[in-house]
Formats: C-alpha cells, structure tokens, sequence
C-alpha cells in the first residue's frame, strides 16, 4: 500500500480526513454520544454502557484522545474523560464548511 502523501494537502483538508476518520466506527460515536449525554468525565461506566472490552474501549478511547476531540484526567488509579469542547468546536466548523458547499449547477454533467 502506497503512502498517503498528507503534506500534500492542506492542514484543513488533513484535519478534516482525521475527523472523518474517527467518526468512522460506530464505537467512537458511541463514546461521544455517552460523553455528551453524561454532560461530566466519565471514569469507567463506558465499559457497561456500550457493551464492549475494556481493551477495545480503551484502545477508541486513545484514537479520540490523541485527535483532541476528548481530554483525559488521572484521578487515583483510573483516567476520567471528558468532551474537548475548544476542539469539538473546531471540527463542527471544518466539517460544516466542508460540507456547506453547493454544487454549482452545470448542464451536460453525467
């Protein structure tokens, strides 16, 4: 598999592939969801509430954490996690840019 050649493109156009592709499995959503939902860090429920491992949890947890659309804090022996609103912010904004566009209306297209 060849290289994916990201200094190509553009910082937004990178942000927003990452975004993407974080959104792209439904563990993730579920995460956010229940963040969002609980509206305060969650410590360890998310294990019970959407029914997967520890270690695959965890593993969503890291992916979402190292994009920045969620923050983590050490309390004892556990990590509570939370929503990062400054950059859920941003990705709002990328993504809605992105798919605010209009198709411009062109005859003899397809």
């Amino acid at each position: 598999m060849g290289l994916t050649k990201t200094e190509i493109f553009t910082n937004s156009q990178n942000r927003i592939a990452a975004f993407a592709k974080a959104l792209g499995h439904p563990a993730r959503v579920a995460i956010l969801q229940q963040l969002f939902k609980t509206d305060s860090c969650i410590c360890g429920d998310l294990v019970e509430e959407i029914g997967l491992a520890q270690p695959t949890i965890s593993q969503h947890l890291r992916e979402l954490k190292a994009l920045g659309l969620i923050q983590g804090s050490i309390e004892g022996t556990r990590v509570c996690y939370c929503i990062d609103k400054e950059n859920w912010t941003l990705m709002k904004e990328l993504i809605v840019t992105f798919l605010d566009q209009d198709i411009p209306a062109q005859e003899g297209c397809c």
